[in-house]
């Protein structure tokens, strides 16, 4: 058993320093209170409360844990004296709040950081360097930046104040690259002039060089669509042809038309595949600023081609970036395997989503890549043009969606456009708040989203007057806007323009204590849309009362899982069902532990997706189906035909140690959760390749405990 140190860092569970705090409160007053015999009693119970957790805990709450017991045993001058000398020990700390924690992450042994975020390599020292300046954001953040109401209910998990270690910057959340405008009008990188590329390889270069920019001046996801690459193809293969026809007049060889076209076009596909193998291992090796790859999202949807040969072109774009994906890439050892980025989104449309049709090579492409390697997930065409006003277009980075706008000509704009930010309730804290009195959920709920609505209004207002100078990309070189320099970006914050989330986790444990019925239960289901339609219904209040665009969001919450699950713990103890895990359920989520059928768990989700307004994404948990592929398409015709966005989780591993390439296990050794090959029982993380989806995104870098958990309770829906 593990306790989390108050600067980060892991220690094994010691039930003697429980005693030893113990007696040295007893011996602190005038008198004894306790015998020797209640000071152990009451450190072996601490000790059976923390194994339940099922979980590291923090030294907080086993202080907490020592407090409530003094007191159980009417000792209140010694509990008095405890808790001033708790406070007395917090003042000292509250003097400089983040020195313990740089040197731990520093010295690679702060837990927390270690585990954050499944994509960063902690012991790096462009990330550490971020998490150093991420440390020094928070602290600011903290204590002079935001409301101390809004500070003490993220602390207290009844909120989460997203990405507060970016937040003293003037940053937003994620965006819709413009790729098209940069590519066809231009841009600067590096204060260089970068005019419209001449090939479909030039193109491609140049795109990773935007990615690469806009990462490091963004804290969220970032999307590109292929479409906007598409036309250089047409570029490549006419300046092929130009060069061939060169060279084979040079040579005195006249070939005939057909002959000549086969040839350009062998050519062409070999340019194809250079240009998207940039692409992919360039975003792969890149290191933003913020020492990690770009959360690059790509696009993959045929009808946004602007013209039948057009479309053509994209098709042998897609095909390549499958191709290339399904392969996969070489690690330290050479041995192929799943990468954690670009995320890739294919669109499913009526011309390639049935056999028959004329791109359905490519859907089966698709199943396949999906099959091996996690991605793509599926967009469908004919869902999301039902819910967005006849459009369908990317998310931002995994989830974040706009909501449609138009420009002063009435033309519907997507791209160039972007997230302020994202404050998540906690929808668990609201209900056991509550105590399942129906009055009083719906009196905690509003006072909660008011609190959210404070908190976004700070985020809102920090992006408020910054000057497009401050990311020069971004504001006026085409990423999202060209505005002149100096010119504050407020007017791209309103009117739709840009959006704002309102993110939200744990429904279903939100109405299983309400109601006492999983939301699959169409009693639950019942209450589990009426919460979700209030709070569309006070987004929709917000933005009229302010002109700024509030959704709700259901938040890919990684560590925030973790984060509420212990908050839950601390404030009302272990309820069966309820808090008994280290993890609570991502947005509308069915509990990963409930056993139902993919189709089944598809279909109920939908209706939770479509009020889920800024986005959302749904999954199906597989086994491994590269020998199935039928079935890999039968449900990717059911979600073109039920869902707007979902994805497969599979699983891809590998253990560099004895070479297994099966699935790599979750362990519990000594009250923690390691993984370990099944094969030769290696637990070196150095050596274990290992890729889940968690969040929206792939994770490669392996998870916290609450996560780890989670991914271990899944249940296959298929």
């Amino acid at each position: 058993m593990k306790v989390i140190k108050r600067n980060g860092s892991e220690v094994d569970f010691d039930k003697e320093k429980i005693v030893a705090a113990m007696q040295k409160a007893n011996n602190s007053g005038s008198h004894k209170e306790l015998t020797d015999g209640q000071i152990t009693e009451a450190a072996d119970y601490i000790s059976f409360k923390c194994e339940k957790t099922n979980r590291a805990v923090s030294v907080e709450e086993i202080q907490d844990m020592v407090e409530n017991q003094i007191m159980a045993y009417g000792a209140f001058d010694i509990a008095r004296n405890y808790v001033k000398y708790r406070y007395t020990r917090s003042l000292i700390r509250k003097s400089n709040t983040t020195d313990d924690r740089v040197l731990s992450l520093i010295e690679c042994n702060n837990e927390e950081v270690m585990q954050e975020n499944s994509n960063k390599d902690p012991v790096v020292n462009s990330v550490q360097r971020d998490y150093i300046a991420g440390e020094v954001s928070r602290d600011l953040t903290r204590r002079l930046l935001l409301p101390k109401e809004i500070v003490d209910a993220d602390r207290e998990g009844i909120i989460h104040f997203h990405d507060s270690d970016y937040y003293a910057q003037h940053m937003h959340n994620c965006d819709l690259v413009n790729l098209e405008d940069m590519l066809q009008n231009g841009t600067v990188i590096s204060e260089t002039l970068i005019e419209r590329p001449h090939s479909f390889s030039t193109a491609c270069n140049i795109a990773t060089q935007i990615i690469a920019q806009v990462a490091s001046n963004q804290y969220g996801g970032q999307s590109i669509s292929l479409a906007h690459l598409a036309p250089f193809v047409k570029v490549s293969r006419d300046k092929i042809k130009s060069e061939l026809l060169g060279e084979l007049k040079e040579l005195k060889i006249r070939l005939e038309p057909m002959v000549l076209d086969h040839l350009v076009e062998k050519r062409l596909l070999k340019e194809i595949e250079r240009g998207v193998q940039t692409i992919q291992y360039q975003v792969i090796t890149l290191m933003t600023t913020n020492g990690q790859a770009p959360f690059l999202t790509i696009f993959m949807y045929l009808n946004e081609a602007k013209n039948e040969q057009e479309k053509k072109d994209l098709a042998l774009i897609i095909e390549e970036m499958l191709r290339q994906r399904h392969k996969g890439v070489k690690n330290e050892a050479g041995v192929w395997i799943t990468p954690a980025f670009p995320k890739l989104i294919y669109v499913l449309e009526e011309d390639n989503v049935r056999e028959g049709s004329p791109y359905f090579y490519l859907t089966k492409l698709a199943a396949k890549c999906s099959a091996k390697r996690l991605v793509p997930d599926y967009i469908s065409e004919k869902q999301m043009k039902k819910l967005k006003e006849g459009n369908c277009f990317p998310v931002m980075g995994c989830r974040s969606a706009l909501s449609p706008w138009k420009d002063e000509n009435g033309n519907y704009k997507f791209y160039g456009r972007f997230n302020q930010g994202v404050v998540t309730i906690n929808l668990v804290d609201v209900a056991l708040s509550s105590h399942r009195d129906m009055n009083k959920f719906k009196e905690i709920f509003d006072e909660r989203l008011e609190l959210c609505y404070e908190a976004l209004m700070c985020r809102h207002e920090r992006l408020k007057g910054t000057l497009s100078d401050a990311a020069p990309i971004l504001w006026q070189y085409g990423a999202l806007s060209r505005l002149q320099k100096g010119e504050p970006i407020d007017k791209l914050l309103y009117g739709g323009y840009s959006t704002i989330s309102l993110g939200y986790a744990g429904l279903y444990e939100c109405v299983k204590y309400m109601t006492g019925k999983s939301h699959t239960d169409p009693d639950g289901t019942e209450f589990a849309l009426s919460i979700m339609k209030y709070m569309n219904d006070k987004c929709d209040e917000w933005t009229a009362k302010t002109n700024i665009a509030f959704s709700i969001y259901g938040s890919p919450i990684e560590s925030t899982t973790y984060k509420f699950a212990k908050c839950l713990q601390r404030r009302f103890g272990i309820i069966e069902g309820i808090t008994d895990k280290g993890y609570i359920t991502n947005s509308y989520h069915v509990n990963v532990c409930e056993e139902i059928d993919a189709f089944s768990k598809l279909r109920l989700e939908s209706q939770f997706q479509s009020l889920s307004k800024g986005g959302a994404i749904s999954y199906v948990e597989v086994p491994d189906m590269q020998d199935n592929l039928e079935a890999v398409i039968k449900v990717l015709q059911f979600i073109y035909d039920n869902i707007m966005y979902a994805e497969l989780n599979t699983k891809s591993d590998y253990c560099q140690e004895c070479g297994y390439d099966g699935e790599i296990q979750i362990v519990e050794d000594d009250g923690k959760l390691v993984w370990e090959c099944p094969n030769c029982g290696c637990r070196d993380q150095d050596r274990l390749n290992v890729a889940r989806r968690t969040c929206g995104y792939i994770g490669t870098q392996f998870w916290n405990q609450g996560r780890t958990q989670e991914i271990r309770d899944r249940v296959l829906h298929l």
